[in-house]
């Protein structure tokens, strides 16, 4: 039973105090994803996020590194920790790989998110997130994060199982064994809390050891959560989506995360030992509205570094 209905106020509204406190806690620390051109957008992110979250900066294919050092070092400069994104499969070669890392270094970067990237087909040497960490490139950062996929991944088990990308966890929790970076799981945005608990127990239960750092989709029309959803091939938990857009009351309103973190946060109360260490948000509605819904729901771990 849904613990929050969906609201029709297109403005954020915070949680009932009887679930404020788990909703808070399980907040806190979160990061959040942006791009160079929405970066752009935003005059100073001291003005909307918490001192010290971590930024991911997306490699979309085609921006130029140069964006998205440029990128990184200003979210350093007000403040924030940079993680930029290094998808293997637009990556050309070893040297293209060492020139991006050296870059970032000198823009005071010592965190990455080291995954695949969604070509279907590899434009140089490089297919996976493997790869790039056996490359020793990343050797002397402080943190890397993995890709994490809570309802399987189509492009890696095209058979709908999850063989593959168990598989790979496998060696990313061993791997972890063998670095001395902190290392987390990333994961795609889901809508349904249920599959995503399932597979966080699933992954204590043998014994793959990274902490999860959840995706959520942040506030944002329905039309285009799901216009990403399909792209990005959300599984299952895009049916929630499509039950929402047949009800006509709720198709013009705004979707928030409300009522999946709460599930998730009732269930890291409950469970303390619960794999979820963090929630990293994908801004589809926008950075700003993003931290405003964070900060009407997340308290004092939500206020930002600098008033507005």
């Amino acid at each position: 039973m849904a613990l929050f209905p969906f609201r029709k106020k297109a403005a954020p509204v915070a949680a009932p105090i009887g679930q404020a406190a788990q909703l808070e806690a399980f907040l806190k620390g979160y990061s959040i994803e942006v791009m160079p051109r929405t970066a752009e957008k935003i005059p100073d992110f001291r003005a909307i996020l918490p001192a010290g979250t971590r930024v991911y900066v997306a490699h979309i294919e085609g921006t130029p590194i140069e964006d998205m050092v440029a990128t990184a070092r200003r979210v350093g400069a007000e403040g924030f920790t940079a993680m930029p994104h290094f998808p293997a499969r637009i990556i050309k070669d070893k040297a293209t790989l060492l020139d991006w890392v050296a870059r970032y270094r000198d823009a005071g970067v010592r965190q990455g998110l080291i995954l695949a990237g969604g070509l279907p087909q590899p434009q140089g040497d490089y297919a996976t997130s493997m790869q790039l960490l056996e490359s020793g490139a990343f050797d002397g950062f402080e943190r890397l994060h993995v890709a994490g996929h809570p309802e399987g991944n189509k492009d890696i088990d095209p058979d709908g199982s999850d063989r593959m990308v168990m598989e790979a966890a496998r060696w990313k929790a061993a791997f972890a064994e063998r670095t001395d970076a902190q290392m987390a799981m990333a994961t795609q945005f889901c809508f349904d809390s249920q599959p995503v608990i399932d597979w966080v127990n699933r992954l204590a239960a043998e014994n793959i050891a990274l902490p999860v750092h959840i995706g959520i989709a942040g506030p944002a029309k329905l039309q285009t959560l799901i216009k990403f959803a399909i792209a990005c091939g959300v599984g299952p938990s895009l049916k929630v989506l499509q039950k929402r857009a047949l009800d006509v009351s709720k198709l013009l309103t705004p979707y928030e995360p409300t009522e999946l973190l709460a599930d998730l946060a009732a269930q890291k109360a409950a469970n303390p030992g619960f794999g979820i260490e963090q929630v990293h948000f994908f801004p589809l509605g926008g950075i700003k509205t993003n931290a405003e819904w964070v900060t009407a729901n997340g308290g004092a771990s939500g206020k930002p570094a600098r008033a507005a």
